[in-house]
């Protein structure tokens, strides 16, 4: 064969080492490498660290980090120090020499093979469990805090008379330290036993003795440690059934002891207590004796004990003591658990009174002139109208409005406080004329102004749209000054680079601007290595070498109220609707925060996102539970984010909550007293939503303080569906000025309904206080109904089935429009309640809801008018009562007068006249995007309509003034049907009669 170079003859190859310079490149690159690695670790860190420092909560980092650091040190290293040891100490009590077996022979590879590298294989063994245990103890950093916080309750539970404090604070920590040790024993039982048989001291098929005496003892001790924290865990289990939770007839979520457990479980477990002592202590003796007899005597005894004690008695019990009667025998455990439940949940304070229902016989006149009184009606929804803010207050596709608006307090030009619905116009990313990286994050930044709009009136522009007060963009109205910017709200998800030589899209009073961001919110972008970290962490590149970024350039992000808070009170469950108020001259969002514990004894649990969830409940609007199962909850805390410069205030609310003095004892400084909340801010400050929804479904159970009443739950209700929602889910609750029976003025309140169990009438009514400026704050009042009433749902099917209803929808497909039902509110009125629901149409020409019919029911008797004012005159069987009108009632439109309208061809004319040139201008300044003018043209445009309605000589029928179509004679046709001179065509929006408004 011929030689391919590998022979004599051949040249010879050799491979060596690299060279000095390759060695030192590949060097090089490995540090490189390492030090990227760990810069992208610590960008997160650093990133963290500078978004807490720009918010002024610093000290909530620190304290969580170093909370978190010494957590994992001291635990990762207790147990790696508890498995060294225990390897160690097997290695020194090896054997000297093991027995010649197959077995040993087996095992001697094994130990040569490790025997080079014994030291390594310990540390890198004992670093693993270390690192493990370490971070699973970190995770445990609140059960820390609230233990070396905890502040006492000052009550006492009714069976060990410890304060709850124990429960809540002191108990997760014990039992987190006794799983800990168990953990810690066991892997070391373990380790220990592997080491013993690698090297001798255990045996499995070698002859003569199965382990060594040193290796008895050693394992002796680790299985008496074991048995000793088994006779701990029986001891806490003692109070761990104050805690516990279990199926009961009686409730779901039962939580604390009943009659098996104070007599049966109780007493085993003292028991099992003594026997696991007993055993532990002879498992320790095999030190002297070196023999298991004993030990594993005892150990097999403490077994059957838990079965015959722990296990069977309380089956035996339970079968032949308790359930024969039940309920005589479970009725002072019941007692405390309904006692417990309601002071955990802040409802031990509800009033319930007897309330008949039906509605009064009394002179008609007299109800019409009472209902006047009794509530402000919200006829606009705000979880309907949003698509009207939305067409009518855009503005711009790159804005938008929340799904669901908010209810608040604000006064009106007398002074007077009327309920408004309020939205902010907000970014909306996603509408962009063009999408790329320097609209995204420079030039698109912010949302712009407040649109408010009365919850009581309509407006007229269109007709039965909201009647707006405070518009336009810029936005003006009843708010006055304020800063209209809206960089932080709970769509603006993305986030902004703003402040830098990149200018911002803004609007002022004379129109589209350019703006640079003035606070002092985020985080300075103006040197490289912060660049580098955010652009590490956002994964944008872009970040470090864009030339949109420079001097003064600031980068927001977290930027969701909610968001915001729970970053700087990590502690707090957030309630889920955040709301804006206009305070001050500043928008600012209030959130509503909870402290809550699922540690409280007797009171039983409930599930925080199955229990705060309704029909309208979104991902939006969900809560933020650090805990989602608790059995004591308070409205410790109220938050502002400032939508402008996104600064987070608590302040405290509940100036007694025990879980709220331990969490300012761990992070103090971060809360503000309750006397520093302003005035103004107070004003808007309300009872929050998750709160009453979770307080309404324990209620539905502990409204029973009678446990033989209880027990048979006779008098259990539920909350009903939605009956206006096709979507299953409770309804809502509804905020609402009102007065409950023998109130003499309204109050802001929030209100539900409840019904029998299983049944749909009217079970209960109840409404709290919701006014946080007022003294009786929090106040629930419920009334039971103890006569027949027609419940929610049954009036919505009644009302589907009206023939009114019936004609009105059959009109409604004819136009290709849908019906919408706003909320069904029910109030307390005469001994009876009144329901009254608004009825917007969508469709067509009109995309978005506007009211068309307000429904009203009292007793039997249900309408279906065009207003409120009719509709409560016709309810009870009025024309006019000749009080004061309605709260719905508003000023004439513009060109209505208390004159007769002029009627006539001639006014007729003129009327058509108006209507194009003002529909003519609307058009000129819709081109123009002159919105004020278009406003006007808008107005003038409906005048001029209602005046040609106005001169006809004839009216049209019923349906046709519901669908707006009145036609006078002859020839002209003012109304939709037909066009102006030219081709002119009014906006279809304005095409409702003056008799469709509020």
């Amino acid at each position: 064969m011929p030689d391919r170079g590998g022979g004599p003859t051949g040249p010879r190859i050799r491979v060596g080492r690299p060279s000095r310079r390759a060695r030192t490149l590949l060097m090089t690159l490995g540090v490189l490498a390492v030090l990227a690695m760990a810069f992208v670790m610590f960008a997160g860190f650093w990133t963290d660290w500078l978004w807490y420092r720009s918010v002024a909560y610093s000290s909530v980092f620190t304290t969580t980090l170093w909370t978190k650091i010494g957590l994992f040190l001291v635990f990762g290293l207790l147990m790696a120090i508890a498995i060294g040891v225990n390897v160690w100490l097997a290695h020194r009590l090896r054997p000297p020499l093991s027995a010649m077996s197959l077995e040993q022979q087996s095992l001697d590879r094994y130990r040569m093979s490790i025997a080079p590298y014994k030291k390594w294989v310990l540390l890198a063994v004992t670093a693993l469990v270390g690192l493990i245990a370490g971070a699973s103890a970190s995770g445990q950093w609140r059960t820390w805090l609230m233990y070396v916080n905890g502040t006492p309750f000052g009550q006492k539970d009714p069976q060990f008379q410890l304060d709850v404090s124990f429960y809540a604070f002191d108990l997760p920590w014990y039992r987190f330290m006794l799983g800990f040790g168990f953990a810690a024993t066991v892997l070391s039982l373990i380790a220990a036993a592997l080491t013993h048989y690698l090297y001798g001291g255990l045996r499995i098929t070698s002859p003569g003795a199965r382990a060594t005496g040193a290796a008895t003892g050693h394992l002796s001790v680790l299985l008496g440690i074991f048995v000793s924290l088994k006779a701990v865990a029986y001891w806490l289990d003692r109070y761990g059934l104050a805690v516990k939770s279990s199926d009961f007839k009686a409730t779901d979520n039962w939580t604390g002891l009943r009659y098996v457990d104070a007599n049966a479980y109780l007493p085993a477990k003292t028991i099992l207590f003594c026997i696991a002592a007993i055993c532990a202590v002879l498992f320790f003796a095999t030190l002297w004796r070196r023999t298991w007899q004993l030990p594993v005597i005892g150990f097999g005894l403490m077994v059957l004990s838990a079965i015959l004690i722990g296990g069977l008695y309380p089956a035996i019990v339970q079968k032949f003591q308790v359930q024969p009667n039940e309920q005589a025998k479970e009725a002072p455990f019941i007692q405390k658990n309904i006692n417990a439940t309601r002071d955990a949940y802040g409802i031990d304070d509800a009033k319930v009174d007897d309330y008949e229902g039906q509605a009064a016989t009394e002179d008609d006149g007299k109800l019409r002139a009472a209902a006047n009184t009794a509530a402000s009606y919200r006829i606009m929804d705000p979880n309907v109208v949003s698509p009207a803010f939305q067409q009518l207050q855009q503005r711009r596709n790159y804005y938008q409005f929340p799904k669901t608006l908010d209810v608040d307090r604000y006064k009106d030009e007398e002074g007077k406080e009327q309920d408004t619905i309020i939205g902010l116009r907000e970014l909306n990313i996603q509408g962009l004329p063009k999408r790329n990286w320097i609209n995204d994050h420079f030039t698109y930044t912010h949302g712009y102004g407040a649109i408010a709009a009365s919850g009581t009136t309509t407006g007229t522009n269109p007709t039965g749209s909201p009647d707006f007060t405070e518009s336009g963009l810029p936005s003006t109205g009843e708010f006055g000054k304020y800063e209209q910017r809206i960089y932080y709200g709970e769509k603006t998800e993305q986030y902004s680079i703003v402040g830098g030589p990149q200018k911002e899209l803004d609007y002022e009073e004379d129109g589209e601007k350019t703006t640079s961001y003035k606070g002092d919110s985020g985080v300075s972008l103006s040197n490289s290595f912060n660049r580098a970290a955010y652009a590490v962490a956002f994964s944008e590149p872009q970040i470090m070498y864009s030339g949109a970024i420079g001097d003064g350039s600031r980068i927001l992000y977290n930027r969701t109220p909610k968001e915001r808070v729970e970053a700087v009170a990590p502690w707090l469950t957030i309630d889920g609707d955040a709301y804006p108020a206009v305070v001050d001259g500043r928008i600012k969002w209030i959130v509503d925060a909870y402290t809550t514990t699922n540690g409280y004894p007797y009171a039983s649990r409930t599930t925080l996102g199955d229990t705060t969830a309704d029909s309208l409940t979104t991902n939006q609007r969900a809560v933020v539970a650090q805990q989602n199962q608790v059995n004591y909850i308070r409205n410790s805390v109220k938050a502002t984010v400032d939508a402008y410069d996104g600064k987070v205030k608590l302040y405290e609310w509940d100036t007694e909550d025990p879980v709220l003095k331990t969490w300012r004892k761990a992070f103090p400084g971060t809360v503000e007293p309750r006397g520093d909340i302003p005035q103004e801010l107070m004003d808007h400050l309300r009872y929050p939503q998750d709160l009453f929804k979770v307080q309404r479904e324990l209620l539905t159970r502990y409204h029973v303080e009678d446990p033989a009443q209880f027990y048979s739950g006779s008098d259990a209700w539920q909350v009903p569906d939605d009956p206006t929602n096709k979507e299953p889910g409770s309804v809502p609750p509804y905020y609402l000025s009102m007065k409950m029976p023998g109130q003499d003025a309204q109050q802001f309140s929030l209100t539900t309904t409840f019904t029998p169990r299983g049944r749909p009438n009217l079970g209960a009514f109840m409404a709290v206080n919701a006014d946080a400026a007022s003294k009786d704050y929090g106040t629930m009042r419920l009334l039971r109904v103890t006569s027949t009433v027609k419940g929610p749902g049954q009036v919505q099917s009644e009302l589907n089935g009206n023939d009114d209803v019936a004609e009105f929808v059959r009109n409604l497909k004819g136009t290709d429009s849908d019906i919408e039902y706003g909320n069904l509110l029910t109030v307390p009125l005469e001994g009876g309640f009144l329901y009254i629901e608004p009825v917007y149409t969508r469709g067509g020409n009109q995309n978005y809801p506007l009211l068309r019919k307000v429904a009203a029911s009292y007793g039997s008797k249900i309408v279906f008018e065009n207003n409120l004012k009719d509709a409560l005159n016709a309810v009870f069987g009025v024309e006019d009562d000749g009080s004061t009108p309605p709260p719905d009632s508003e000023d004439p439109p513009p060109g209505e007068t208390d004159e007769p309208p002029a009627t006539g061809s001639a006014a007729l004319k003129k009327a058509i006249a108006d209507a194009q040139k003002a529909y003519s201008d609307g058009e000129k300044a819709l081109q123009e995007q002159d919105w004020p003018a278009y406003g006007k043209a808008q107005e003038a445009l409906q005048d001029a309509l209602e005046r040609a309605a106005a001169a006809q000589p004839k009216a049209g029928s019923e349906g046709d003034k519901a669908d707006g179509a009145e036609k006078p004679e002859g020839d002209a046709e003012p109304e939709g049907d037909a066009k102006p001179e030219g081709d002119a065509k009014p906006d279809s929006s304005a095409e409702q009669a003056s008799d469709q408004g509020s």
